[in-house]
């Protein structure tokens, strides 16, 4: 019998910047062992620099994050190294980092961790015109969850059998993984289809230690579209989201079990 396997793991060190895939990974309470640990606030207004929200933050794609060190304690990690656009860099712990990337943004920017957090902090995300959303061509506003700098929870799955019904929905977009910036990509041999919906409210086990509840759909956002390295600007990717799986593309998760898993990790959804 095949069954469903962890075929890449992701984690994004600072939010809305590109992150790193990962051969394995600590899952702690609160997700990936150092994913989105670091943001930028915007001092003008105290909430989150957000790609969801690309008129005010157009190009924070260009950025990378990664660590420059392994992760051994999730108490203590180490700086980030932030690669700029034009291929220069800094670390979150150079003085002048903040006021680097505010001249390359265009606007007031610092970088906090969630550690440095009281409460929670806001982010804005734009709906765009596209047939299915309400409230086109507005902005909205929520909040993370408490000392967080997630959207809505702690890990995201999708698998390959949903972005094989992406390609067959829009054979013209190039559907990768990229696209939605999840954290555990898992190959579900002889499934189609968008297979994660039934998934919400059972237990997905990964590898030997690892437990968590799906606890519903991933609804999409325009982040989806987003040019990112050389994947173009492609709205037809988050319509078709809209149109055949009510908006969304894989599913939210929280921790049940602590512990380490691994690439190739075998799945069981309970």
């Amino acid at each position: 019998m095949s069954y469903p396997r962890v075929v890449s793991l992701w984690r994004y060190p600072v939010k809305s910047m590109m992150g790193e895939e990962l051969n394995a990974t600590d899952i702690t309470e609160k997700g990936v062992l150092g994913d989105r640990k670091y943001a930028l606030i915007d001092t003008s207004t105290g909430k989150l620099a957000n790609a969801k929200n690309p008129i005010k933050w157009p190009n924070m794609f260009d950025y990378r994050a990664v660590y420059t060190d392994p992760l051994q304690d999730p108490t203590k990690l180490p700086p980030v190294r932030i690669t700029f656009p034009d291929g220069s860099w800094g670390v979150t712990t150079d003085e002048d980092i903040s006021e680097r990337l505010s001249g390359k943004l265009g606007r007031p920017v610092k970088v906090a961790a969630t550690s440095d957090q009281a409460g929670d902090v806001q982010f804005e995300g734009y709906i765009p015109d596209i047939e299915g959303l309400n409230n086109k061509k507005t902005i909205f506003t929520r909040s993370s969850p408490e000392g967080t700098f997630y959207d809505i929870a702690m890990v995201h799955l999708v698998t390959t059998a949903s972005m094989n019904k992406m390609r067959e929905l829009i054979p013209e977009s190039r559907i990768e993984v990229r696209r939605y910036r999840s954290n555990i990509v898992i190959d579900v041999p002889n499934e189609s289809g968008f297979i994660e919906n039934d998934w919400v409210g059972k237990t997905v086990r990964i590898g030997d230690e690892v437990i968590v509840e799906v606890t519903q759909p991933c609804v999409r956002c325009i982040m989806t579209t987003l040019p990112q390295g050389d994947l173009p600007n492609d709205p037809a990717i988050l319509r078709a989201s809209v149109k055949h799986n009510n908006g969304a593309m894989g599913v939210y998760a929280k921790v049940i079990r602590t512990g380490r898993i691994y690439r190739g990790d075998k799945i069981i959804v309970e």
